[in-house]
């Protein structure tokens, strides 16, 4: 198997997403509901109708861009024959895509996704006083280059890397200060660009280990399956299967750093050519090329996207 799926993070959103979809094909109207149905609210109104500030919350986010990931998934599945069992090498999601990423592959079903989902949302926005956190994306800047600015502008505070996103994009989190100075650093040290980020809060860093014990309680009471695919964990950049590990791993990831570089270039070197996102935006399908000589990125977000997705996994089956 030369496929691997990957499942988009928060940034990816948009008003409107997966509304076209749900329109043409019965198999995403009914993961919409489904969602509606785990949540106890119309969580498609917003995702379809906005406001844009209402569906950027991080709350509404998160549920929403899976909702999405899983209605591509299931036209795939109904209308161009794809199989996670059969035709994925590994799932990976970035961030809160691990999680779309597991429902994918079956390891959690669609409602407890849905509302793991909204309770992680939740959880990282309270978990740091808006103002008091910080991100900022440090581009031209390699990985550990990135970490050394990130060491030396914490001075006591809390500054690190939160995305290892790849083709010298580097995204640090912490307190507003030290990320602050991390920036003029970088800027200092041959960056292309350095800027904070429009986020409300320091996600991926040691601020969010409040959300990450109330992740640690909410994954407690739900049910995990092994995966019908390995799942390259955003911790680990390695494939994991065992429950147990899963549900740890999903812990250290709200603080920890998403490594989605190494996690493509495992997937890469492990005879992966052809990476189908599935869901809401292209961010990921632009970064595989910038990360894996010679792989190719397959963003599947929309009805036009099927028929394209079918011949590409076509290729890929008889690679």
């Amino acid at each position: 198997m030369t496929a691997a799926f990957t499942f988009p993070g928060q940034g990816s959103q948009a008003v409107g997403m997966g509304k076209a979809l749900a329109e043409a094909f019965p198999a995403a109207k009914a993961v919409f509901d489904e969602v509606d149905d785990a949540l106890g609210e119309k969580l498609t109104a917003v995702i379809w109708d906005g406001p844009a500030e209402t569906l950027q919350l991080t709350e509404n986010a998160q549920p929403a861009l899976m909702a999405v990931s899983i209605a591509a998934l299931r036209v795939l599945e109904a209308e161009a024959g794809f199989s996670v069992a059969r035709d994925a090498a590994f799932v990976a999601g970035h961030s809160l895509g691990e999680y779309s990423a597991l429902a994918a592959a079956g390891s959690l079903s669609m409602a407890d996704t849905a509302r793991l989902l909204r309770t992680r949302g939740l959880a990282m926005q309270k978990a740091v006083p808006v103002g008091v956190g910080a991100m900022a994306a440090l581009l031209g800047l390699d990985y550990e280059a990135a970490v050394a600015v990130a060491d030396e502008a914490a001075q006591g505070q809390v500054c690190q890397a939160a995305n290892d996103n790849g083709g010298g994009q580097v995204v640090v989190s912490g307190d507003k200060a030290a990320v602050d100075r991390a920036v003029e650093i970088a800027k200092s040290r041959g960056a292309r660009r350095a800027m904070l980020l429009p986020v409300s809060a320091p996600f991926h860093c040691k601020l969010m280990q409040p959300a990450a014990d109330v992740m640690a309680e909410a994954l407690a009471d739900v049910t995990i399956n092994e995966p019908t695919a390995p799942v390259v964990s955003n911790v680990l950049a390695t494939p994991i299967t065992s429950p147990d590990e899963i549900r740890r791993r999903l812990v250290e990831q709200v603080t920890g750093t998403v490594r989605w570089r190494e996690s493509v270039a495992y997937m890469a070197g492990h005879g992966v050519t052809r990476f189908f996102e599935i869901g809401a935006g292209k961010v990921l399908s632009g970064l595989v090329k910038r990360i894996a000589d010679g792989a190719v990125g397959v963003a599947v977000g929309g009805p036009n996207d099927i028929a394209p997705a079918r011949e590409a996994l076509d290729a890929a089956r008889s690679a």
